[in-house]
């Protein structure tokens, strides 16, 4: 089937052209000015930006944490992504202890298949690496999934030690995968909350004030050391702290292949959010927490000059009702995580475009085109050139919307940006050259979505 979009402002990291489009099998096949072909369908984009379908490479669909599961599976999830003009994700398959890295995989493709309804792929949380591991580490790498994510924080369920860090570094690099830190010092943080629950201070907003920005700003720092020592570059997840960012700022003037991610709720919420009344700063709890609002700036000049390539969403939502619920009388037991996938790319584009913040190359660069390019999907995603999968939205830069769990389509029931109204609406997405949303109508199916092997990691 071929598909031409018409009359569109085709936008890239690097391009901004009026051109059209020309889609045959799933593929960009010519880019031009006034395409005079025959087409099976004709799309009218005049007045509309064509983007890459966005990329976000943090979601938790499906897992387990706090005694619950997040809300949304890997249709409802992928789906509500769509519909936020997200193509791709990159979930976050989990190895238990005890659990070969394999059987870790395994256990997360059986969850995703035949039920996403966009493209996917994995990094591997890895709790365990002993030297006989390594083997197998270097074939999950050969075999397309070329990231794997560790922790500093959880003790007892995701925590490793520094030695296991500086173990998979040196292993992930010698193939050219990349490591994922979550950077925090878990341990010290477990002595804080402790100290917090014996005082009484069981409500929402201590979730943040035992995690202090300090204790994420040690875990960078020495997330960095470690990879330095590993001769490894590192990718340090959600970052939420001018404190943190500070770290990453001065390690690559130094020339080291550290890189990192922030995401929305850090741009546009604040520790405020906490002290909103009764139980509703349970909304906000995720890890590491909100923060004062003055970091927002900070993280918005860090994304401005690359200090900070990527826009994530870190999505895991857990309904308020029955999930969030289990920590009413103590914080520490609020499930960690909030929905966010369906709202990513037009809230970046209002945040960063229209508030001139960042460029529309830029705004491309952080919710696609980046993470394309750091995780071994370049160019056949994150960009709109010929030969690339046509992954592609139609977006109408000045329509309005307001957010509201009433609309949205993840599986959750609150919005962390509840009433917020935005400039920037998905109009249209095509995920390998199918159209899946058609003016806020789903078209698709569960299953139309493929797994995605990657190349190398690509530390630009």
């Amino acid at each position: 089937m071929k598909t031409l979009i018409r009359n569109g402002r085709i936008v890239t990291a690097v391009d901004d052209y009026k051109a059209d489009v020309l889609i045959e099998d799933g593929v960009v096949s010519v880019i031009g000015a006034r395409l005079d072909i025959e087409a099976e369908r004709v799309i009218d984009a005049e007045g509309k930006l064509v983007i890459p379908g966005g990329i976000d490479p943090h979601t938790h669909m499906e897992l387990p944490f706090g005694g619950t599961q997040a809300s949304d599976d890997f249709f409802t999830g992928t789906r509500a992504a769509a519909y936020g003009g997200t193509t791709t994700i990159i979930d976050f398959a989990v190895q238990y202890k005890g659990e070969s890295l394999t059987e870790a995989l395994d256990n997360w493709h059986a969850k995703a298949e035949g039920k996403t309804a966009i493209d996917y792929s994995f990094h591997l949380i890895t709790t365990e690496l002993e030297d006989d591991r390594v083997p197998e580490l270097h074939r999950i790498i050969d075999e397309g999934v070329t990231s794997f994510k560790m922790f500093m924080a959880y003790p007892g369920v995701f925590l490793v030690d520094d030695a296991t860090i500086f173990r998979a570094m040196s292993a992930a690099g010698e193939r050219g995968g990349l490591i994922c830190m979550h950077a925090e010092n878990g341990v010290v943080i477990n002595e804080i909350i402790k100290r917090a629950l014996a005082a009484g201070r069981t409500a929402p907003k201590y979730h943040a004030l035992t995690r202090p920005t300090r204790a994420e700003a040690e875990g960078v720092h020495r997330a960095i050391a470690i990879a330095e020592m590993a001769e490894a570059p590192v990718y340090i997840v959600h970052l939420s702290c001018a404190d943190a960012l500070e770290q990453v700022r001065a390690a690559r003037d130094r020339g080291l292949p550290a890189f990192a991610e922030t995401c929305p709720q850090y741009l546009f919420l604040s520790y405020d959010n906490y002290e909103e009344p009764g139980f509703e700063g349970a909304k906000y709890v995720m890890t590491p927490p909100l923060r004062e609002k003055w970091n927002q700036a900070e993280l918005w000049k860090g994304l401005k000059t690359d200090d900070l390539q990527v826009i994530s969403t870190d999505h895991c939502p857990f309904c308020m009702k029955e999930q969030k619920e289990l920590g009413r009388d103590d914080f520490s037991k609020i499930p960690n995580g909030a929905p966010g996938v369906e709202h990513r790319v037009p809230l970046i584009y209002n945040g960063g475009v229209v508030e001139n913040k960042i460029s529309l190359n830029r705004f491309v660069e952080l919710t696609s085109t980046a993470a394309a390019k750091m995780f071994g999907l370049f160019p056949r995603k994150g960009t709109i050139a010929v030969g690339s999968d046509a992954d592609i939205v139609i977006f109408d830069p000045e329509r309005e919307q307001t957010i509201s769990a009433a609309t949205h389509h993840m599986n959750v029931d609150y919005s962390a940006y509840e009433g917020k109204t935005i400039r920037g609406v998905v109009e249209m997405v095509l995920s390998r050259g199918r159209v899946v949303i058609e003016n806020g109508e789903y078209k698709g199916k569960a299953g139309d979505g493929r797994f995605l092997k990657r190349g190398t990691c690509v530390t630009m």
